[in-house]
């Protein structure tokens, strides 16, 4: 799915603008949206389009077109999130990817024969959640198992996903100990990186997020949520990340 104009879980399921409250769910209402049309296919690429609506009012004050355009250039699907104002004040958003990937990808191999690799050293920890609220908490948690890896397992994800703010690396691969490189998410565009699966689940999501969960001490006003993007009267906004899958796993 796709993430707008919240990434993971508000307060209470609420935000703060200009003095009145707005209830949104987790990750807004892109995702499973019946109103998103097609407005654009080529032989390459495809064009999805959500316009704000009397409904989106209700929820987000904010008028707003939003366009995802998925791109395949040979081995690589490039993602591109598209957000214009036609507002007549700025509007305020944060916008993301959710995909998921099938692993293990080959029959005779366990979910432990993955790991993810990143492009370069890391000392970044994930921070932690709260597990009734979904809010973002203070407290890290190291899960590297060497400067540039993460060894996948089920235990993983006890405390819901991994969330990274500060890392170096602008791409990671999912890599089976076995078969090598399956793919590599390149997210040169995006400051937060999310990775999750549910217990016991056979896939695993890397997520490019251009913002992040509430934290636990959040005053609710969404013009000062960390991660929020403002944009201008009549501007646009753009970020692209891609998916490249490793030619020798091509079918």
């Amino acid at each position: 799915p796709n993430l707008f104009p919240i990434i993971g879980m508000l307060k209470d399921e609420r935000f703060l603008f200009d003095n009145k409250t707005y209830q949104l769910p987790k990750h807004g209402f892109v995702r499973n949206n019946p109103n998103i049309q097609i407005v654009e296919e080529t032989n390459e690429s495809v064009t999805f389009k959500l316009s704000y609506n009397s409904e989106t009012l209700k929820v987000y004050p904010f008028k707003f077109e939003y366009y995802v355009v998925y791109r395949l250039i040979q081995n690589k699907l490039n993602v591109t999130y598209k957000i214009i104002n036609i507002d007549s004040q700025p509007i305020y958003f944060s916008v993301g990817g959710h995909p998921a990937f099938k692993c293990p990808v080959y029959e005779n191999e366990k979910y432990t024969d993955y790991q993810l690799v990143f492009e370069t050293e890391e000392t970044s920890e994930t921070f932690l959640l709260n597990l009734k609220s979904g809010l973002v908490t203070s407290e890290t948690k190291p899960v590297f198992n060497s400067p540039k890896t993460i060894d996948l397992h089920y235990d993983l994800f006890n405390y819901d996903a991994l969330i990274f703010k500060d890392l170096k690396s602008r791409k990671v691969t999912l890599n089976s100990k076995n078969k090598g490189d399956i793919l590599t998410v390149h997210f040169d565009d995006f400051t937060y990186l999310g990775i999750w699966a549910k217990p016991k689940a056979d896939y695993v999501c890397i997520e490019p997020w251009l913002g992040i969960a509430d934290n636990e001490e959040t005053n609710k006003e969404l013009i000062t949520k960390e991660g929020i993007i403002t944009l201008g009267i009549k501007k646009s906004f753009e970020a692209t990340y891609s998916i490249e899958i490793h030619k020798h796993h091509l079918v």
